[in-house]
């Protein structure tokens, strides 16, 4: 009775094995923090890769940098340990051609966005990240950017000077700031709300979800609304592990990306809306003159277009896409 018992059990444990095995999971890491539109983005995507694969390809979320800082999951996709990721600026750390998106005053508005998305991001964008390894399956998005600081409200360039800025990784960002006259530093997400406790920053640039639901505010006393870049969000797998799922899959896959695109920019909207008001209980907000940053951004422009291969033509492209936006 007992050898049958332990045959039965053993019977069971390959029988679960099995099943469990035919599950795959995903993971999806990303630096957001709960609540924000990274965060609810990459659960919304979860939800419809769900309804269309069902248990057989099964998303697990991991933000709050859970997985490693954005540089550290480009290298993870690379090498297959992480499957999705939703990087940003760091993209042009990778490939020099998204530094199209670090220009200022580039974007004018999400339907602006759209018509880039489709004559700039995947006919020429795409194509080059997969030279590099990633493919591109989605562009949502992280945001319309504005500083804060412990120093002195930013209402021109000027307003910068000296000032010590956490950045992300991005070399045209960093470029920018110095342009302006700051003391622009490249850090992790995660480790700027101590940076910024202890004064080892003065400030920070981000959009306005990623400033809320970081709690930048609990150690800021001032936002600066300067819109000054707009930065979309890929949604991002490593080429090999790409190419290694069933066709069926990465069409489900690419549909779901695509799908939650629209709620991503509702989603945005609505947060823009509704932080800018739960912000300015917490911090003195300010309008920016946008005009002066404008007039201080022509040698960004020109040395992009001068040093990165077809830099300005996307830039001629992508603005002549705004014209009537």
């Amino acid at each position: 009775m007992f050898r049958k018992l332990l045959a039965m059990t053993a019977a069971m444990g390959l029988l679960y094995g099995s099943a469990a095995s035919a599950q795959t999971a995903l993971s999806f890491g990303h630096v957001g923090e709960p609540g924000s539109l990274m965060d609810v983005s990459a659960n919304r995507f979860k939800e419809i890769v769900a309804e269309k694969l069902g248990d057989e390809y099964v998303v697990e979320t991991f933000g709050s940098s859970q997985l490693g800082s954005d540089e550290q999951m480009m290298q993870k996709m690379r090498l297959g340990t992480v499957d999705f990721a939703l990087p940003s600026t760091v993209f042009s750390s990778v490939v020099p051609e998204f530094g199209v998106f670090e220009m200022p005053y580039l974007v004018k508005d999400r339907e602006h966005m759209k018509k880039i998305a489709e004559e700039v991001v995947w006919p020429t964008l795409a194509p080059a990240a997969e030279e590099a390894g990633y493919k591109i399956i989605g562009v949502w998005e992280n945001g319309f950017r504005h500083i804060t600081n412990n120093v002195r409200p930013i209402n021109t360039p000027a307003d910068l000077s000296g000032l010590k800025l956490r950045t992300p990784s991005g070399e045209w960002r960093v470029r920018m700031f110095s342009s302006y006259g700051a003391n622009p530093s490249p850090m992790s997400l995660s480790e700027t709300f101590t940076a910024l406790q202890t004064g080892v920053m003065d400030g920070q640039e981000n959009p306005l979800t990623q400033i809320s639901a970081t709690r930048f505010q609990e150690v800021q006393k001032f936002l600066s609304l300067t819109g000054h870049v707009y930065t979309p969000a890929y949604v991002t797998v490593g080429l090999n592990k790409w190419n290694s799922w069933p066709e069926e899959v990465q069409t489900a896959l690419m549909e779901a990306a695509a799908e939650t695109q629209p709620f991503v920019y509702e989603t945005a909207a609505k947060m823009d809306e509704q932080l800018l008001d739960e912000l300015s209980q917490a911090m003195e907000v300010n309008e920016a003159d946008k005009q002066a940053f404008i007039d201080a951004s022509d040698p960004i422009y020109k040395e992009f277009g001068e040093q990165v291969e077809g830099g300005q033509e996307m830039v001629d492209k992508a603005i002549a896409l705004g014209s009537g936006s």
